[in-house]
């Protein structure tokens, strides 16, 4: 039977876990998070599974039961509330029934949309659960955004989200991808958004929850998924709230000296912009979900190469699944009204006043840099040698008479003298006219004849030249790990 037979409905799958006789626990919510315990109730048999359900949405009573919290709608709050539900059961319980029961606890803190409409609905949701009586317990945290435009279809929303994920736990456990694809059964990504989640205990030890993360995103749950240099995933909000971001795209496959003076400069003449001083700023790579699928496969180990290589140079990183730099420039708007700063080589410019790029836009080239640059969005644009510039074009399958693009004469390629078709021109000219395009100064020129790909062929080949060419800790890790050895895709996603 498919996986799309087996869906299970919200009440159907409460009612199981009620009659299952061996999952025992808690559900406690704070906010607008209400409805899951209701769903347990409403389907019948609870007291099968549900030891005591609890409901706090005065904030008093809240601070009087899990003590005082900065923010009420947090994961810091979220795990106090598993600490301390979880503590009581195994006190009150552990003895009568301990040896032939699973407890769990559920929990929820939720802030839904204001009846003023001044904010969107996001939560807290996670469970702890042991797999067999007896066992160390595991944690499953996630953090969900929710669109619905009423407060009552998010709080209905959310019950259901509730309820898959205390069912996934129980029941997919061994299977993360599925339970994963799981949490949004019967709701749809279209009402929630699943951005963050954390899963930790003895059923996980073997788990990277950063290739988990990413299934977020190939599976629609996201955009985009966050990750701290140390491999952390970071909750997008708090990454970017009241900070300015400045962000490069690409594959990094490898990171090359020309990768790390690129974000040097542009970091460098960012913070220096008379809207960025003084402020924090977020420096982060980013790279398409597209990049590590292959024939449909997704090629894990080279995710977590890439990451690994960008994190040990100090880089954030952001992999998403916005083609278009205009969407990606607004995903970072949903959580800063800072500055925002793209840095790019001249070549990625050059294709960027391509206008077949732009046949999706109604408005063409003009509606994409409109979307594109306001509200304080800058490019800042790194030169490449003339013979480098032209090289790219021919490696990459078009050439610069194709796109439109015409180097002028000169040994480098620099956002003051690109020369793009006649027609686009002034439109250039206004770009650069107006600060909206600045090239980037204090760049090693010994660099500019460096690409990842052949860097990538030279590793593949076994020549040691590409040693050169890349910062000396990117070498050490690829030569030990043997990294970028392989033609064909590795291994699937544990």
């Amino acid at each position: 039977m498919s996986e799309k037979q087996e869906l299970l409905t919200t009440n159907r799958k409460a009612l199981t876990i009620n009659l299952d006789g061996t999952h025992y626990g808690t559900i406690a919510e704070i906010g607008a998070g209400q409805e899951v315990a209701r769903i347990f109730f409403q389907v019948g048999s609870a007291s099968g599974a549900i030891a005591k359900t609890m409901s706090a949405y005065d904030m008093t009573f809240s601070d009087s039961i899990y003590g005082k919290a900065p923010r009420y709608v947090s994961r810091e709050r979220l795990q106090t509330m598993l600490d301390h539900e979880y503590r009581l059961l195994k006190e009150r319980l552990a003895g009568q029934r301990g040896e032939r029961t699973r407890f769990f606890v559920f929990a929820d803190t939720v802030a839904a949309k204001s009846t003023r409409g001044t904010s969107d609905g996001h939560g807290w949701l996670g469970i702890r659960f042991q797999r067999e009586p007896l066992e160390e317990p595991n944690d499953i945290l996630i953090h969900v955004r929710m669109w619905d435009k009423k407060n009552v279809l998010q709080q209905e929303a959310l019950g259901i989200v509730g309820v898959n994920l205390i069912y996934g736990a129980f029941n997919y456990h061994d299977d993360p991808r599925r339970l994963i694809r799981s949490l949004v059964d019967n709701v749809g990504t279209d009402r929630i958004e699943v951005d963050m989640l954390k899963f930790s205990g003895p059923a996980f030890q073997r788990l990277d929850h950063r290739l988990l993360s990413l299934h977020l995103v190939r599976h629609g749950l996201t955009n985009a998924v966050l990750f701290a240099p140390g491999g952390e995933m970071l909750l997008p909000f708090e990454a970017f709230n009241g900070k300015a971001v400045l962000m490069g795209r690409g594959s990094f496959r490898p990171v090359t000296h020309v990768g790390v003076d690129m974000f040097r400069t542009a970091t460098a003449q960012f913070r220096e912009e008379p809207l960025v001083r003084e402020k924090d700023v977020v420096v982060l790579a980013e790279m398409g979900m597209d990049l590590f699928l292959e024939g449909g496969a997704f090629d894990a180990d080279d995710f977590l190469a890439r990451a690994d290589l960008l994190g040990m140079l100090g880089l954030t990183t952001l992999v998403s699944n916005y083609t278009e730099l205009h969407r990606l420039v607004a995903y970072f708007r949903r959580y800063t009204t800072e500055m925002v700063g793209v840095t790019m080589g001249v070549a990625n410019l050059a294709e960027l006043f391509d206008e077949k790029q732009h046949e999706q836009l109604d408005g063409g080239i003009l509606e994409f840099f409109g979307r594109m640059l306001r509200h304080a969005v800058k490019i800042y644009i790194y030169p490449m040698r003339r013979d480098a510039y032209a090289y790219y074009f021919q490696t990459v399958g078009a050439g610069a008479t194709e796109s439109g693009v015409l180097p002028v004469s000169g040994d480098l390629i620099t956002a003051d003298n690109l020369l793009v078709s006649p027609h686009l021109r002034h439109l250039y000219a206004h770009l650069l006219e107006n600060r909206h395009l600045a090239g980037l100064v204090g760049c090693n020129e010994a660099y500019l004849g460096i690409f990842a790909r052949d860097v990538l062929e030279r590793i593949r080949r076994g020549d040691t030249r590409w040693e050169q060419m890349v910062p000396a800790p990117v070498a050490t890790l690829i030569k030990e790990r043997r990294l970028f050895t392989a033609q064909a895709p590795s291994s699937a996603p544990r």
